[in-house]
């Protein structure tokens, strides 16, 4: 089997690592990619094509795992090129989920929950072609919603709305800490009653926020625009914080 790979960040970057097998070969390319991109894919030491057409018309599958305002974009560009399962792993609404539909022919949504990097994430999809995939269960665990695409899409969106809302509050209060000289007061209150590695994930939930505040913040305008008929004034206050 040949998985094939748009875009090479966490995401396929730690695939990579999760799928072992003699049986399953990954693609990419390196066509306009970044000299830090470049450098992430010489290490993975997977195959790489000339270009993410031929990529797309070599695999079975077809991961997309980008950023949310390039996910349509690499889906016209190359999913009427495979004929095999197009899974999309991108932060998107439904709404553009269902644009991508119209050009793939197996579209599959899909959606990493818990950090990518960590030795067991959580693989969900929904779509018609999703039992194939149902496989990646040896690898890592993978849950099947339904078979209506979409329906990850709505999940990744509710749980994007409340992570990212908790970020926010979380950078702005650990800032207030600070300007007291309390934060390691802050975070032992905390530990209390959230747990003791509370410290240890706020952190680490703070810098990775801030790390790729613009990812971030594009994740969180897909969640107004989806739900834009909805009162998400926590959510376009988190939107505020990370665009300071």
């Amino acid at each position: 089997m040949i998985i094939g790979l748009i875009g090479f960040g966490n995401v396929s970057k730690n695939l990579v690592k999760l799928i072992k097998s003699d049986d399953i070969t990954f693609i990419t390319s390196m066509e306009d990619r970044s000299p830090k991109t470049i450098d992430a894919i010489e290490k993975s030491k997977i195959k790489v094509l000339d270009t993410f057409k031929d990529v797309a018309v070599a695999c079975d599958i077809l991961i997309s795992a980008n950023s949310p305002k390039s996910a349509l974009e690499a889906a016209e560009n190359y999913g009427k090129f495979t004929k095999g399962i197009y899974l999309d792993l991108n932060n998107i609404s439904p709404d553009t989920t269902f644009k991508i539909n119209q050009h793939v022919e197996n579209l599959v949504d899909g959606a990493i929950i818990g950090k990518i990097d960590s030795p067991n994430p959580y693989l969900y999809i929904s779509g018609e072609k999703a039992e194939e995939l149902l496989f990646l269960n040896g690898f890592l665990q993978t849950k099947k919603i339904s078979d209506n695409v979409g329906d990850v899409a709505i999940l990744k969106l509710l749980r994007s709305s409340y992570t990212k809302t908790l970020s926010a509050i979380l950078i702005e209060s650990t800032e207030l800490s600070r300007e007291y000289d309390l934060e390691e007061e802050f975070f032992d209150i905390l530990s209390l009653t959230e747990g003791d590695n509370f410290r240890e994930k706020s952190i680490s939930r703070i810098n990775n926020t801030l790390n790729n505040s613009k990812r971030k913040s594009e994740e969180i305008e897909e969640i107004i625009n989806y739900f834009n008929k909805n009162n998400l004034s926590m959510v376009r206050a988190a939107l505020k914080k990370l665009n300071q």
